[in-house]
């Protein structure tokens, strides 16, 4: 593993670390947890466990004598969904010293799945979700257009070249199938699970259409359903819901559906090199998710969602926090035009600012609170 880590997400939970006994940092496998971990625990009195390996989960065995003999360590317990039923013991341990700084844990699932967590741990843990890179965590060391074709695993981003990244994205691809999905108790048949992944990949930007996923993967909508939602849960797919913003004009109701990371979408649909990406038909898609990603991952606390017309007129991202709204459309191109639903929109929901994210060399505006900008250079709200 390379290791280069996020120092946004080292400091974000180090000050998580400072206020809380436990802390869990949630996000899918390989996207640098372990190694943020590792880095973050060279400096403090600590002791890990990879519950992936028998020998470490043995030493949990009698967990009450393991905690007696690292209480004055933090205790970092990686890939936890290995062991669900553990956060009733964690719950019992916390209670007897609610110090902050307790307990570090990673796992490869999100809190939705590792239900437990949020049952036993309420109010004594704090949940950090941990995303591949960003555009501004690897700008030192990757430009954006290849961060939009390699995607932001660490591996994957980091690799000496396209080839070596193609492959190792090839592998994570067949793993997560394999490997990781029955890890979680999940039986659904590889072939299954790979043509949907496929289809999805193929409408990666669009509206979902449970009919027509169902009917091509031969699987019935409540299964397709249960299958987006694990896909979801995994941090692989965005489903992107629809405004509830009243602008009495009569909206699309079905969320977008977004694969989560460019480079994973990039090697379902045998992208390798970003010239044959800029001739896809995928590219304005595939340029939209990576920004959307972008911007939803970095405002967090912003409630994400999109606005389109059944005459058409669309917002790619609506961002609302209390009566604050920003808006922002994605362009793949060098001297981006909105489109006329687009300013009609934005008179119906009257954003504080309106951002337009394009491959440009400078931020300049368009018009009164209209703005033009790269994602590398879009600042957080």
């Amino acid at each position: 593993m390379h290791g280069y880590v996020s120092r946004f997400a080292e400091n974000e939970i180090s000050g998580a670390l400072s206020r809380s006994p436990a802390v869990a940092i949630l996000g899918p496998r390989q996207c640098g947890k372990s190694t943020t971990a590792r880095m973050l625990l060279e400096n403090i009195p600590s002791v890990y466990l990879d519950l992936q390996d028998r020998v470490d989960r043995n030493k949990l065995s009698e967990p009450e004598l393991f905690f007696d003999r690292y209480r004055d360590r933090l205790v970092c317990l990686d890939e936890i969904q290995r062991l669900p039923d553990f956060f009733s013991i964690l719950r019992s341990e916390i209670d007897k010293d609610r110090r902050p700084g307790r307990f570090l844990i990673l796992g490869s699932a999100s809190r939705d799945l590792i239900k437990q967590s949020s049952e036993s741990l309420a109010g004594r843990i704090a949940y950090i979700d941990l995303t591949p890179f960003l555009i501004k965590e690897v700008a030192i060391v990757s430009s954006w257009s290849d961060n939009w074709l390699r995607g932001g695993f660490p591996e994957s981003v980091l690799s000496n070249n396209d080839h070596d990244s193609f492959e190792w994205r090839l592998n994570f691809i067949r793993t997560f199938m394999e490997r990781d999905i029955p890890n979680l108790g999940f039986r659904i048949p590889v072939p299954v699970i790979e043509r949907l992944w496929m289809l999805l990949a193929h409408n990666h930007g669009q509206t979902v259409n449970y009919h027509k996923l169902a009917a091509a993967t031969d699987i019935s909508i409540p299964t397709l359903k249960k299958y987006l939602a694990i896909l979801e849960q995994t941090y692989m797919i965005r489903l992107l819901q629809p405004s509830e913003t009243n602008l009495k004009k009569r909206l699309i109701k079905s969320p977008k559906i977004y694969l989560r990371d460019s480079g994973i979408l990039h090697t379902l649909l045998d992208i390798e090199k970003y010239d044959s990406l800029l001739a896809h038909p995928i590219a304005g898609a595939s340029w939209e998710g990576f920004v959307l990603e972008n911007i939803i991952t970095e405002h967090d606390r912003w409630k994400p969602s999109f606005i389109r017309t059944s005459n058409g007129a669309e917002i790619d991202l609506l961002l609302e926090r209390g009566r604050r709204r920003q808006i922002f459309e994605c362009k793949l191109s060098k001297a981006p035009k909105p489109s006329r639903g687009f300013h009609e929109l934005i008179e119906s929901v009257n954003p504080e600012s309106a951002w337009i994210i394009a491959p440009v060399d400078e931020t300049y505006e368009l018009k009164k609170k209209i703005f033009v900008s790269s994602p590398a250079d879009l600042k957080p709200i």
